[in-house]
């Protein structure tokens, strides 16, 4: 046997399964490697920490992203349209056009399901200026909750492209908004149980997280690239911030330590995770945004974000690989967590999605 593929081979000979959520990284970039291929036109190639593909048509960049939506959601077509602008936006492009496979529960599919699907859909591509543009639906076998991948289609011009290359020792490590904020909403949104703990008015509160602070990055995106050169843009979701700033050092090749107390945590959030004893650095985090720039761009950055009304704050700083990926809590350094599963599978058994 070639000697590239024994230790391959002994991975498929173990015959492993895996929890739901995210493959392991190492696991993810063995597959990438061997399975993928190269072409001149393919300016981002697939890897750990990349929000998306860039495929270049000259003059401009095209940036396609694919993500679907596995877990149960009353906002199902509302919630594909914004996780897969935010993987567009964070590689610095505009969204554009967007495509939907709908997969759908045989014996519990109605009419009414589908419309408020595509209505979803139809309404939260209104709002970013996306345009709906194709897709496939079908009812399908052995599902018990409908099922949408998106596909987002965005375009960036070649100079205002961000990837992760372009980060620096010395960079700052910046954060909208605040972690948890999809997490929070997912949990009160399908936990009704949860009413009897905190009340309805609270659990509303936990709810309205979606929209508001909400999910979508791209106007934080869109923000600081206009305020300032950003070396990297991230879009922490399943797996959490943790997660998120893993991929991030992984994709640059870099360390990082990060500020425990400088991590901002909205109240509810904070209160929910107690009570249901849940990391929130590991649960999933759409709504915020990593950005990563040099010292003298952060200023500028944080203070148009703020003018915007969007909280944003440092957290931490780039260093070397060699110092690894830290923590800084109470004045120590630790290993930044590893969550090899979302921690809101604790309460679902499942992907996040």
């Amino acid at each position: 046997m070639n000697d590239k593929f024994k230790g391959e081979e002994k991975i498929f000979a173990e015959n492993r399964f895996y929890l739901p959520g995210k493959l392991p990284m190492e696991e993810l970039s063995r597959l990438i490697s061997r399975y993928t291929q190269k072409d001149p036109r393919v300016v981002v190639s697939p890897g750990i920490g990349k929000d998306a593909t860039v495929l270049s048509f000259g003059d401009r960049y095209l940036i396609a992203k694919t993500d679907p939506i596995t877990f149960a959601t009353d906002e199902i077509g509302w919630y594909a349209v914004q996780v897969n602008a935010n993987d567009v936006a964070s590689m610095g492009g505009t969204p554009r056009w967007f495509l939907a496979t709908l997969l759908l529960p045989e014996k519990k599919t109605t009419s009414a399901m589908v419309e408020e699907i595509f209505a979803q859909i139809s309404g939260a591509c209104q709002e970013l200026g996306v345009v709906l543009c194709g897709g496939h639906t079908e009812i399908t076998y052995g599902l018990d909750r409908p099922i949408v991948v998106g596909q987002m289609l965005g375009e960036v011009a070649p100079e205002k492209l961000v990837v992760p290359d372009r980060i620096q020792e010395g960079d700052e490590i910046l954060l909208t908004k605040g972690i948890a904020i999809e997490g929070t909403a997912l949990i009160a949104r399908e936990k009704k149980e949860l009413k009897k703990v905190f009340g309805d008015e609270w659990i509303q509160r936990c709810q309205k997280f979606l929209k508001s602070p909400g999910i979508s990055v791209v106007r934080d995106a869109a923000i600081a690239a206009q305020n300032g050169e950003v070396h990297a843009f991230h879009d922490p979701t399943e797996g959490g911030l943790a997660t998120g700033l893993h991929e991030l050092a992984q994709a640059a090749n870099v360390g990082m330590i990060v500020e425990k107390e400088k991590i901002s945590i909205f109240p509810e959030t904070d209160i929910l995770c107690q009570n249901l004893q849940l990391d929130p650095l590991g649960l999933i985090a759409s709504g915020a945004l990593l950005i990563v720039v040099s010292a003298k761009n952060s200023s500028p950055i944080l203070e148009a974000l703020q003018g915007e009304g969007i909280r944003a704050g440092r957290i931490g700083k780039i260093w070397a690989k060699e110092k690894g990926v830290k923590l800084l809590v109470g004045g120590q350094l630790q290993d930044l967590p590893v969550f090899p599963r979302d921690e809101i599978a604790k309460l679902f058994g499942g992907g996040c999605g």
